[in-house]
């Protein structure tokens, strides 16, 4: 990509955000449950993460922005669990998600940073 010299930080900005939305749009989840460990794997082309944990046990984890953080996940229903995530450096917002299997067998995850939150809906193929 070439950058026009009139062209600012900010349009860049806007440019890659844009380019990681699409990237984004169409994710692959795979989620393994094993009693009250849970591995779940999300595959976009842009990006793969991975994390294992044990509900109710403290782990290392990432934000969405990349930032490390201990996470702790506790069921809050019979099919919905909530983990929320503390910085290990710096300042930031409060963020947290929430994964809920519905009967539809759709999962949506709902992910909170201070008071914007985002919600995705997955359907199983």
């Amino acid at each position: 990509m070439f950058l026009h010299p009139t062209t600012s930080f900010a349009d860049v900005s806007l440019l890659l955000r844009k380019i990681a939305v699409t990237a984004a749009s169409n994710p692959s989840v795979e989620i393994k449950q094993d009693g009250e460990n849970f591995y779940i794997r999300t595959a976009t082309p842009v990006r793969t993460t991975e994390i294992r944990f044990r509900v109710g046990e403290e782990f290392d984890e990432q934000t969405v922005d990349g930032r490390p953080c201990k996470s702790l996940a506790r069921w809050i229903g019979e099919n919905k669990m909530e983990c929320e995530q503390k910085l290990l450096k710096g300042e930031g917002p409060k963020t947290s998600w929430t994964r809920e299997l519905t009967s539809n067998d759709e999962l949506i995850l709902t992910m909170t940073a201070n008071n914007v939150v985002c919600t995705r809906l997955y359907v199983r193929n």
